[in-house]
């Protein structure tokens, strides 16, 4: 029965600004405005997990060189909008799992 009910979480290796690696787990993703967007949080696999708060982090995929990559939301707006449909859908989700 090993493997019915497994969950590999989808991970992603991140470089901060100050050059860090560290280990995210995706949780939702969404597409607004036509632009794609990621929100996560820090891996359990991560060595530092203990030492993190447990923000969710919100990042944008763009183009840079002909290659996509996630960076962050410079335009207060646009994050606040994200936000917000993020915090939305992870509320619907959590109301949903206890009724």
């Amino acid at each position: 029965m090993s493997g019915m009910n497994e969950f590999t979480p989808e991970l992603f290796e991140l470089i901060d600004e100050h050059g860090n690696k560290r280990n995210f787990e995706l949780v939702d993703s969404a597409e607004l405005n036509g632009e794609q967007y990621f929100a996560m949080l820090p891996s359990i696999e991560d060595d530092d997990f203990l030492n993190t708060d447990l923000e969710i982090i919100i990042l944008k995929v763009i183009e840079e060189d002909g290659e996509e990559i996630l960076a962050s939301i410079d335009d207060d707006d646009e994050f606040e909008e994200v936000s917000k449909y993020f915090m939305e859908e992870m509320e619907q989700a959590f109301e949903d799992d206890y009724e």
